[in-house]
Parts: structure tokens; C-alpha cells; sequence
């Protein structure tokens, strides 16, 4: 006895047939094979002579780049941009949408089904007559040519520009705090500098009154010495104004209200790391900016293949298939089943030049995204020879500053003991004082800028994020 099948599968029948005829169809696709682009890439970074190549066990080199620093609470603060910075939140939505519509322009590939049911009822005179039709209806237009796996390879490539375009924003974000803790710890280190100027002024003050006591010494020499000390006070309000906003700054980019951040001051403890450098080459999978730019020209090239398919005629495919009975216990018999297939093709003949005009449109948007990606990698390669030459030169003006200011130094305590003894003048002290302070702050400067391009440095060198991280799927 002949086994019967189910009737959903018989009505699914001629449906499933046609789609299966057109699966063959799915075939070529028109449009230009993506390459990745070449840039101009030299052997090796023109200032890294005398540094270390990188080397897969440098701290530098890791995800969590900033520990290099050794600072806890630094680490803390980064990790706090990680999760709660809101740049960071929004980046992270937009590359969800973007990759969302991958999902999306796949699904084109597939059928659309539907299940549809009726029941109608119609007095023909001689009684009312009812009459049930449940049936099934797909439709399906084979990508032929392509237009449906390049808007998915459009689709893909741009949400992996997104998805590189948020690390990148994460690197800033982290770069941003580095730089701004930094900033932060060198006021602290200010204010201990201008708390002892402040100190010693306050001595030399008491030493003039006595001396203007004792007839030795002018008013002028009194009038001057309070403005010296008045103005060091003055400085350390002002300085505790810039710190209040550079830890708001912290806050905020710790996703906190500035009211709930509070960073007690500390001794200067940064130390500046060992940074390694490699090959030029290898900063094109190192730069989220330089990945991003790269998946945009993908996804440029993409769009060429969707716009030249429009060239071609559309097939599109139908099916349907169902029963209908006025009896609902001989609804599902073979006897009241239907179907039906139908296939159209549809070719514009005439367009005044809009199909060719948006091929063009579309190979100039590849050609400047190939201009941005290649001057990309120019802006990376310029960014990371800035950097090395500013670390190299820094090093050798922190030595120079050093040596100034502890001979800036000396000349102030020997400036004083004369003064204290009456051998010079108050205006000798005055200048010897404004010497020394300018030049401790000028050496302290250099090396929180050293530590500042430290973290340029490594933000031009990548951090430790790398092109393999984007997503495949």
C-alpha cells in the first residue's frame, strides 16, 4: 500500500520544487574582486634607532597596556573606562546596529513563506455556503547576480569598520585617562614644589622683617618679600583649581559624577616604561583606525558589485499551494488541494543613465575610501616617527633641566645664606628663588611630557589590540 504523506509537506511540494529549481541560479556575482590595498610602507621607523624591537612578552604589547605604569590606581581607572564610559556605551550600540544588518541583508538569500487561512461564507440562493481555504504562498528572487552576497559583504565589511572604529574609541578613551591621571599627579608634584617655595619664602619674610627690624633692611625689602610669598600662595590656589577640573575630567571618563570621584594626592611615583616598536609593517594590523579604514574601502567595493547587478534582469519566483472545502472533515483531501508556480523577470530598458550613473558614483566612493585608507596609514606612520623623535629628544632635555635646576637650586640656598648674613642684596634672593622654582617646574614638565608621549606612543602604536580581534561572522 502506497504510503501517503502529510498534507502540509503535499501543498509545501510544488513550492519546495521551485525554490530548489532556483537554488542553481545562485551563481556568479557581478562586480570587482576586493583586494586589499596596497600602502606605502617603509622597512623601518626613520627615529626608532636604539629601541627595542617588540617582542610578544612586553608589557606594551598586552590588551591592559597601561600597566606598564605600575600604578593601581591607574589600573583601576582604566578598567572603570572599560565598563562605564559612555562614548565607549554608544560606539558599542553602533556597532551592534551594524551588525545587526548583516543579519538582515543575509536573510534576502531565503524565501519569504506564508501561511494564510480563510473561511468565507456566500448565500447563493439556494442556502449559505461556506467555504475554508487554508493554503501556503512563498516567494524567493535567486541573487543571480550577485547584488544580495555583495550588499552582505557590504553589510559585514562596514560592521567591522564599526567594530574597529570602537576599539579605537576605547584606545582613545584609555589613552584620554592615562593622560589626564598623568596630568594629575604632576599638580600634586607641583603643589610639594610650591608648598616648599611657599615655606622657604615664609622664612625669608620673617628673616627681612627681622633685618627691617633691626634697621638693616628697607621697607621695600619687607614689601617685596610678603609679594613674593603672597604670590606663592596665590599659585597653589590657582593650581588646586586646575587639579579639581583634571579630576573631573577623571570622573567623567570613568562614566562617574565628579561628586562621587575623589583622588587623594600622592608622591610622584610614575616611572617611565620600556616601549617596544616593530616593524612599520605590522602597525597595519595594529591601528583600529588603519583596520576601519580598510573595511570602509571593502565595503566600498562592495557597493560597486550591488550597482552593477542592477544591469541585469530580476527573477523573482512564486509559489502557493492549499485546499479549499465547503466541508471542513474533507478539507485536507487530495481531491480538494491546488497549487501554483509562477516566475517573472523584470529588465529596465531605458533609464536615462541612472544604472551607469550609480556604478560611477560607486567606484569614486572606492577610490577616495582607497585615498583615506592610504592616508590613514601615512597619519599612523608619521603619528609613531613624532612620538620615537619626542621620546628620544625629551630624554636629552631631562638630563639638561635636571642639571639646571639643581644648580638653580644651589645658587638659592647659597643666595639665601648670603642674604641671612648681609652680604647681598634682597633683589639677589628674589632672583635666585624665581630661578630655582621656574627651573624645578620646567624639569618636572619634561618629565610628565615624557611619560605623556610614553602613552602617545603606544596609543600611535596600537595598544595591544590587533586586526585578528575583528569580528568574523
Amino acid at each position: 500500500m502506497a504510503r501517503r504523506s502529510h498534507p502540509v509537506i503535499h501543498a509545501l511540494r510544488p513550492i519546495l520544487s521551485a525554490i530548489l529549481a532556483g537554488a542553481g541560479l545562485n551563481a556568479c556575482m557581478v562586480g570587482p574582486t576586493y583586494h586589499r590595498p596596497t600602502a606605502p610602507t617603509p622597512p623601518s621607523f626613520k627615529e626608532a634607532e636604539g629601541w627595542s624591537p617588540a617582542n610578544p612578552s612586553d608589557a606594551a604589547d598586552r590588551k591592559d597596556w597601561w600597566t606598564v605604569f605600575d600604578d593601581p590606581t591607574l589600573n583601576e581607572l582604566e578598567a572603570k573606562v572599560n565598563v562605564s564610559n559612555q562614548t565607549l556605551a554608544g560606539a558599542e550600540a553602533a556597532y551592534r546596529q551594524a551588525h545587526a544588518l548583516v543579519a538582515q541583508d543575509r536573510a534576502a538569500l531565503f524565501p519569504t513563506i506564508s501561511l494564510d487561512a480563510s473561511a468565507n461564507a456566500a448565500n447563493s440562493g439556494g442556502g449559505t455556503r461556506t467555504t475554508y481555504q487554508p493554503s501556503i504562498g512563498g516567494s524567493w528572487a535567486p541573487d543571480i547576480w550577485g547584488s544580495v552576497r555583495r550588499s552582505i559583504q557590504e553589510a559585514k565589511a562596514n560592521a567591522q569598520a564599526s567594530a574597529a572604529t570602537l576599539a579605537g574609541a576605547r584606545l582613545s578613551a584609555q589613552t584620554e585617562m592615562a593622560v589626564d591621571y598623568i596630568q594629575l599627579r604632576q599638580y600634586d608634584e607641583e603643589r610639594r614644589l610650591l608648598d616648599a617655595n611657599a615655606t622657604a619664602l615664609g622664612r625669608t619674610l620673617t628673616i627681612t622683617q627681622n633685618k627691617y627690624n633691626a634697621g638693616v633692611a628697607g621697607k621695600s625689602d619687607v614689601l617685596g618679600a610678603q609679594s613674593q610669598y603672597q604670590s606663592a600662595q596665590a599659585e597653589l590656589t590657582d593650581l588646586s583649581q586646575q587639579r579639581a577640573r583634571t579630576e573631573h575630567a577623571i570622573a567623567i571618563l570613568a562614566g562617574e559624577a565628579p561628586a562621587a570621584l575623589t583622588l587623594a594626592p600622592t608622591p610622584w611615583t610614575l616611572k617611565l616604561p620600556d616601549i617596544p616598536t616593530a616593524a612599520p609593517s605590522t602597525l597595519l594590523e595594529r591601528r583600529p583606525d588603519i583596520a576601519s579604514a580598510e573595511r570602509a574601502a571593502a565595503a566600498a567595493s562592495a557597493q560597486i558589485g550591488v550597482q552593477t547587478a542592477a544591469y541585469f534582469p530580476a527573477l523573482t519566483l512564486t509559489g502557493q499551494g492549499g485546499y479549499a472545502s465547503s466541508q471542513l472533515g474533507q478539507l485536507f483531501k487530495a481531491s480538494t488541494s491546488f497549487w501554483s508556480v509562477g516566475a517573472s523577470a523584470a529588465e529596465t530598458l531605458f533609464d536615462a543613465g541612472v544604472r551607469h550613473a550609480k556604478v560611477a558614483q560607486a567606484r569614486a566612493a572606492y577610490d577616495q575610501a582607497l585615498a583615506n585608507y592610504r592616508q590613514t596609514v601615512l597619519t599612523a606612520f608619521g603619528q609613531v616617527e613624532d612620538n620615537l623623535a619626542a621620546q628620544r629628544v625629551l630624554a636629552t632635555e631631562q638630563a639638561m633641566r635636571k642639571a639646571a635646576a639643581d644648580s638653580a637650586s644651589a645658587a638659592e640656598t647659597i643666595a639665601r645664606n648670603q642674604y641671612a648674613a648681609g652680604t647681598v642684596d634682597y633683589i639677589t634672593v628674589v632672583v635666585a628663588q624665581t630661578t630655582a622654582i621656574n627651573a624645578r617646574n620646567t624639569e618636572l614638565s619634561i618629565e610628565a611630557q615624557r611619560l605623556t608621549t610614553a602613552v602617545d606612543l603606544i596609543e600611535a602604536l596600537g595598544g595591544g589590540w590587533n586586526a585578528s580581534n575583528l569580528p568574523r561572522d
